[in-house]
């Protein structure tokens, strides 16, 4: 892959102050540190003073990092969750091992009344999503659905009896699921909803409950299930599924594999995500929600984007040759800022430059950033950017 050849990934280094990275080949890079446009922290809660010392006195306390014969305060954590995200929560140590708990209990119908439902795909879905499909197909019927197409989802409604639409919340590349949309098909027809929601989580919702959970009435109810990370917005570490009912939450605890085989959080883990709990049910939430809203307007108001006037903190530059974009991201590097190169998710001849804006990014950060896309683009392919 020309991102890798031209070392934009990895680039080696690790987190100094804010969005700063302190870079181990500073030389080949042009610059000692970086500021990071590239990680999912972005509500900068990752480094926050409280949920490192929540981290560490959780080690103490237990004198282990993990203690496999207990799941160390997961009561604690799990009750907590389940009050800020008004549903009932099993955390799991990542969110890519909440979904494989999940996906052959969805598709054998356990969730569904015991009636094996065609399972729908969003053909965007993160890759913590698709690639459970073999799972899936093993099971049941798999479709796979064009990326938000609510009139083919609808089609496949009409036609089945059970459907399940598997999805994101907020997508890769900066877009997100038409949750409203989704539930009228939801009420309408029956919709079974699995929704990744790993990138929508803390930045939305007066708790931080998520971009889709905050679409959705008080109770969650029989047919949705949202998968979360406690990483990225949350600021810690693991992953979770949220659950309507009761009886859903059994049938994990009694049949996810994962679930039963030492997939719990580690005591850091989950010492860090009850830290981080406190500072979701605190007026510190909303600022840093209001702080990150600022700066995506800015962003916004530099550079134009597909993504453009919505509220989500990440937007594509789209370049389209993947060479162009390699160089352009290079160069970008060059200047200091270190963003990332976008060809595995999209189609060939749309390669992009993914920007994540947090946060903690300064005003003044931003705002060379912007120059520097447009200066570099400009001068990469000959055009004025957007390109046309």
């Amino acid at each position: 892959m020309l991102a890798q050849i031209a070392d934009l990934v990895p680039v080696q280094g690790h987190a100094s102050s804010g969005r700063t990275i302190a870079c181990l080949k500073g030389r080949r890079y042009g610059h000692a540190r970086l500021i990071d446009f590239a990680r999912c922290s972005y509500l900068g809660l990752h480094d926050h003073p409280e949920i490192v010392a929540g981290a560490i006195e959780a080690i103490e306390a237990h004198r282990s990092l993990h203690l496999s014969y207990a799941r160390t305060r997961l009561d604690e954590l799990e009750e907590s969750l389940s009050d800020i995200f008004g549903s009932r929560v099993i955390a799991f140590s990542s969110g890519m091992l909440a979904n494989l708990g999940a996906m052959p209990i969805l598709a054998s119908g356990q969730f569904t009344g015991g009636r094996r439902p065609v399972v729908a795909f969003d053909q965007s879905a993160h890759i913590s999503l698709a690639h459970h499909k073999p799972v899936v197909a093993n099971e049941t019927r798999l479709e796979l659905i064009a990326h938000n197409d609510i009139n083919a989802l609808e089609r496949l409604c009409r036609e089945n009896s059970v459907v399940v639409y598997v999805c994101d919340g907020v997508y890769l590349r900066g877009g997100y699921s038409p949750i409203k949309e989704l539930r009228q098909l939801q009420e309408r027809y029956g919709l079974f909803l699995y929704i990744d929601d790993a990138l929508g989580i803390s930045l939305f919702g007066r708790q931080g409950e998520g971009f889709a959970r905050s679409q959705f009435s008080e109770v969650l109810g029989d047919r949705t299930v949202i998968a979360a990370s406690l990483a990225k917005g949350f600021g810690a570490s693991g992953g979770v599924l949220m659950l309507g009912l009761a009886d859903h939450e059994a049938l994990i605890r009694k049949s996810s594999i994962p679930y039963s085989f030492s997939a719990a959080p580690n005591a850091a883990a989950v010492g860090a995500a009850l830290a981080s709990c406190k500072i979701h049910r605190s007026r510190e939430l909303g600022q840093r929600q209001s702080r990150l809203s600022q700066r995506i307007q800015l962003f916004d108001r530099r550079v134009a984007t597909a993504e453009q006037g919505n509220s989500l903190p990440i937007r594509t530059i789209v370049i389209g040759s993947e060479v162009n974009a390699t160089a352009i991201a290079r160069r970008i590097l060059g200047c200091g800022f270190y963003t990332l190169v976008d060809v595995q998710t999209v189609a060939q001849g749309k390669a992009a430059i993914r920007v994540c804006i947090t946060a903690e990014h300064e005003v003044c950060d931003i705002e060379r950033l912007c120059d520097c896309i447009l200066e570099i683009t400009a001068e990469v392919t000959g055009k004025p950017y957007p390109l046309r």
